[in-house]
């Protein structure tokens, strides 16, 4: 899918890969852009460097009634929504120790975020048989996060959610792709890039220039860090082998913390 002429909206876009993916629609010719964040005043002012075609909506992410707003605001303003990306995440440390309320909170965001975004758009796409949707992921969704429990977990069910929706949907016109960085300069590495930052940290920029041309060639899997797919070679060739040097990974990592 060509972004020129198309109404897209980003979720989390008031900063980092969200507000790279803004700019980026917008300068390939974007009908619209829909600016979505918690962050409203970022929001905002994402949405005003842009100028002309673009709108900020203040969005908690978590809560679908409000999601279901920023479609139908997103529709007030451009018409039927084209492109949904639902980018959104968040991060957390900690095992199976972390509470309720931290699981819950994440698996909302990282997770439940992206269930409300299709079903906000699903019904349409479906009805004109055509329709993108995106969601943000990460590296961590294919393969795992060392030292964050709840973070693997939420990713792999993103790219699980992503997966289906392109299985169940893609006959009906209905295209899905599924963003799967590792490290990225962002507010969530701004304390440093961790273990995902073992094959070094890319620029938010440089992630949206990936995303265009993935979706250009409407491919489902976005790896802006080549290696990943090698990694994930490794994990299903032999998986107790994987695990052993994930183990070791840890333990350097851990030694260098």
């Amino acid at each position: 899918m060509e972004i020129q002429g198309r109404s897209c909206v980003v979720t989390g876009g008031a900063s980092g890969i969200g507000r790279a993916l803004c700019r980026r629609f917008a300068a390939d010719g974007a009908r619209g852009v829909v600016v979505a964040d918690r962050d409203g005043d970022g929001a905002a002012a994402v949405a005003e460097e842009i100028g002309a075609g673009a709108v900020a909506v203040a969005v908690d992410v978590a809560v679908e009634e409000e999601v279901q707003e920023m479609v139908a605001r997103a529709e007030a303003a451009f018409g039927d929504v084209d492109l949904m990306f639902s980018n959104a995440g968040i991060g957390t440390g900690g095992g199976v120790d972390v509470s309720d309320e931290g699981w819950q909170n994440i698996w909302e965001i990282n997770v439940m975020s992206h269930i409300y975004a299709a079903r906000a758009v699903l019904p349409k796409m479906i009805e004109r048989g055509e329709g993108y949707i995106a969601s943000t992921s990460s590296a961590a969704g294919l393969l795992s996060q060392i030292g964050s429990a709840p973070y693997a977990v939420t990713k792999h069910a993103a790219v699980a959610l992503a997966e289906w929706i392109a299985i169940t949907h893609g006959n009906e016109g209905i295209r899905v792709s599924v963003l799967c960085p590792q490290a990225v300069r962002t507010a969530m590495t701004a304390g440093g890039p961790g273990v995902a930052g073992v094959d070094g940290m890319m620029e938010a920029e440089e992630v949206a220039e990936i995303v265009v041309r993935a979706i250009e060639q409407e491919r489902f899997l976005i790896l802006p860090h080549p290696q990943v797919q090698e990694y994930m070679r490794r994990k299903t060739a032999d998986y107790d082998r994987w695990l052993n040097g994930m183990r070791r990974l840890r333990d350097r990592f851990l030694a260098g913390a």
